[in-house]
């Protein structure tokens, strides 16, 4: 039996490859932030009865971390601010490690590359 050996590097991606990846990653990190605004408000006008600018406005103060703009006074209304107002804490975060993906990993691949050295 001869033994398994591993595949010598590629090396980094083609630069069209690589835009490829952040356009592509820009894209879904928008969709996601942009799903979160709807979310928020169309909760906002529907819980809350705010008109369809201030719960816009309201939801992006939130997601941008910026905190809330107006005074919410029903039960209903606090619950779905404070929970709205984690979610946007998590999709922030998420929204930037998906964009950073490709970055990041091809200053990762870029160091394995190096230590491979030639020969590998």
């Amino acid at each position: 039996m001869s033994a398994a050996r591993t595949p010598p590097p590629r090396g980094l991606a083609p630069k069209p490859v690589f835009l490829s990846r952040v356009w592509r990653s820009m894209a879904l990190a928008l969709l996601l932030i942009a799903g979160t605004l709807a979310v928020g408000t169309f909760g906002y006008h529907v819980i809350d009865r705010f008109d369809w600018l201030d719960a816009f406005h309201q939801s992006a103060m939130l997601l941008a971390g910026m905190g809330p703009v107006k005074d919410i006074d029903t039960v209903a209304g606090k619950l779905f601010d404070s929970f709205y107002a984690l979610f946007c804490a998590l999709v922030l975060l998420g929204a930037a490690g998906v964009l950073f993906t490709p970055l990041i990993h091809r200053i990762l691949h870029r160091f394995h590359l190096e230590d491979a050295g030639p020969g590998h």
